[in-house]
């Protein structure tokens, strides 16, 4: 009797020790599910930009998803079973102990699709040229960005490779870009914020001590832009044709036109360019007798890639940015960072979602 009373003891000694070690494991869980989740969003992200991208050029519509809500319930459900009986006979006594447990992991995830204002507002609305300029300030390359998210700068054009309006860039786009980069490079540009007519206003300033490359650079940009040749600080606006000579006039793309444009230097096959299933690769005049490299290169093959960055399969096709592509790669992170920049307005409000605490 006094053994059996031991044993019991003994095993609810442990169950209890068990359950009660269980009780911390959601603090516990905090950096592995919050890695875990930063991760499958990430990635989920960056396949949902590629896709949309391929399907444009295939001309099927876009759709994206955002992802609401993550919440991730646990549940721990413990058993302990105990059980005896004596006879007048010690070899007929018996003992029953037992002990059981169950954990549970109920994710919650809400996903909400772009459609009509924010739809409109996330992808059809021109990013203002305050953003682009920022891009720039805080180490993204200038030309790059340039490059990819704006139509014109005081009437000079960029390329555009649309298939509604397909247009090369004027002569004078990518010379003006790479001197921008070098100033860019030399610190010698700055941006403030001012008021103009009760609005706030980006302004762009050169600054006065520069050496003699950087100030020769500074020179041709006043002179190509049309600007005062002598002032140091011009008013950025959204507009084709600047007002007056301190002012520069950015014709600024929305998502849905910068995404068009890249996605015409996909390398799709070329059978099925020769079925029309979609247009060939827009081509750009050299520059300068040197072909013109795509801003962005997506391969294509009907293998899956064994070191991709992103990958996404359509059709019978596999498409992806290779892993060792880094200007690719810079460029579409650049992409997706600067979808951020367009939810503009008013957020919506996240769905309500219950959960049940037992």
């Amino acid at each position: 009797m006094r053994d059996t009373a031991g044993i019991v003891s003994v095993f609810l000694v442990i169950a209890t020790l068990i359950l009660t070690g269980c009780t911390s494991i959601g603090p516990r869980t905090i950096t592995r599910d919050q890695f875990d989740y930063t991760n499958a969003i990430s990635d989920s992200w960056k396949s949902q930009m590629l896709l949309n991208m391929v399907k444009m050029r295939y001309g099927d519509a876009p759709i994206f998803l955002d992802v609401g809500t993550v919440i991730s319930q646990y549940a721990i459900e413990g058993v302990v079973d105990l059980g005896a009986s004596w006879s007048s006979h010690p070899s007929s006594s018996s003992q029953v102990i037992g002990t059981g447990g169950k954990f549970a992991n109920r994710p919650t995830i809400t996903f909400s699709p772009l459609t009509g204002e924010k739809f409109a507002r996330s992808l059809m609305r021109p990013i203002p040229p305050s953003s682009i300029l920022n891009l720039a300030q805080a180490g993204y390359r200038a030309d790059l960005v340039f490059r990819g998210c704006v139509h014109s700068v005081n009437g000079i054009r960029n390329r555009y490779g649309g298939e509604a309006m397909p247009r090369v860039a004027d002569p004078e786009f990518y010379p003006l870009l790479e001197r921008m980069r070098r100033i860019q490079a030399s610190g010698t540009i700055g941006l403030r914020m001012q008021k103009v007519d009760e609005k706030e206003t980006i302004v762009m300033v050169f600054k006065s001590k520069v050496d003699g490359a950087t100030e020769a650079d500074i020179a041709e940009v006043r002179k190509v832009l049309g600007l005062d040749p002598h002032a140091r600080a011009f008013k950025v606006v959204y507009g084709a044709i600047a007002a007056d000579d301190k002012e520069i006039a950015t014709l600024s793309r929305s998502m849905l036109q910068i995404i068009i444009d890249l996605a015409s230097d996909i390398a799709v096959p070329e059978g099925h360019v020769a079925e029309t299933r979609t247009p060939a690769n827009f081509k750009d005049e050299p520059v300068n007798g040197v072909p013109l490299a795509p801003v962005i290169r997506v391969n294509s093959a009907p293998q899956k890639p064994t070191d991709a960055f992103v990958s996404i399969r359509y059709g019978d096709y596999w498409l992806w940015i290779d892993d060792k592509d880094f200007p690719s790669k810079r460029i579409f992170s650049v992409l997706m960072f600067i979808f951020t920049l367009t939810e503009t307005g008013v957020k919506e409000r996240a769905p309500i979602v219950t959960i049940p605490a037992g």
